[in-house]
């Protein structure tokens, strides 16, 4: 993974410096440099960066004020000669703080830092907001169980039943309501203290209660508010 970064410094010395660290550096690409924070927000018209190297010491709009105003994808590791700057640099979520005279190893420590930052953004594993699927322990093993074929879900004291469109048997897991409500995506809804349905299942509600079947589901006083609203959106008035 490469890493398009620039360096901010209103000291040519310093900039010098860093850039010979930037290109000793393989997974570092050298987008710009820049003397202060109007030539910072200039280039940025310009160029994707992913990473700056700031000074906090500069004319006009310091380090850390330039830092408020950069795009959030951006990250900073920020370049001073004071010490005390630490913590506010940290309080506006920089990656890394370097004091000044900063070594080839210390820069490259906080290089790779934010190297990790990026692959763990990138490269992890994208899911979904809403699973459509979960695994519970029942018999001593993990069944995977999807979502869009539950029914509906019976609490009991220290279990759950979990029953399935097309299935007679209901999964038994070990599990508590309140845990495996959880679990579950806003298409569920309790209803009851001992039963979780899946709303997209049902087909008929009769007296207050929603039928599945031969087993008639009571709606809770506690739940009738948020299951009403549940029906009234889908309802032709």
């Amino acid at each position: 993974m490469e890493l398009n970064c620039l360096i901010v410094d209103d000291e040519p010395l310093a900039l010098d410096l860093m850039e010979s660290y930037v290109k000793r550096t393989p997974f570092l690409k050298l987008a710009g440099r820049c003397l202060n924070a109007l030539e910072v927000l200039q280039l940025l018209q310009e160029k994707s960066v992913d990473l700056v190297f700031l000074d906090i010491q500069m004319p006009e709009l310091n380090g850390l004020e330039l830092s408020r105003v950069l795009d959030k994808q951006i990250k900073v590791i920020f370049t001073t000669a004071f010490e005390q700057y630490a913590l506010e640099g940290f309080r506006v979520d920089a990656l890394d703080y370097l004091l000044k005279p900063i070594s080839y190893a210390e820069f490259l420590k906080a290089a790779n830092k934010a190297l990790a930052w990026f692959e763990r953004v990138h490269e992890a594993p994208s899911f979904k907001e809403e699973p459509d699927c979960i695994f519970v322990k029942s018999d001593y093993k993990l069944v995977k169980v999807e979502l869009s074929k539950i029914c509906y879900i019976e609490g009991l004291k220290d279990y759950v039943k979990i029953y399935l469109d097309g299935v007679n048997s209901p999964i038994v897991s070990l599990i508590s309501m309140k845990s495996l409500e959880e679990m579950l995506p806003a298409s569920f809804c309790r209803v009851h203290r001992s039963f979780i349905v899946n709303l997209d299942k049902i087909t008929v509600i009769e007296r207050n209660r929603i039928v599945f079947g031969k087993t008639y589901i009571p709606i809770a006083d506690s739940s009738k508010d948020k299951f009403m609203e549940f029906l009234n959106k889908r309802t032709i008035k």
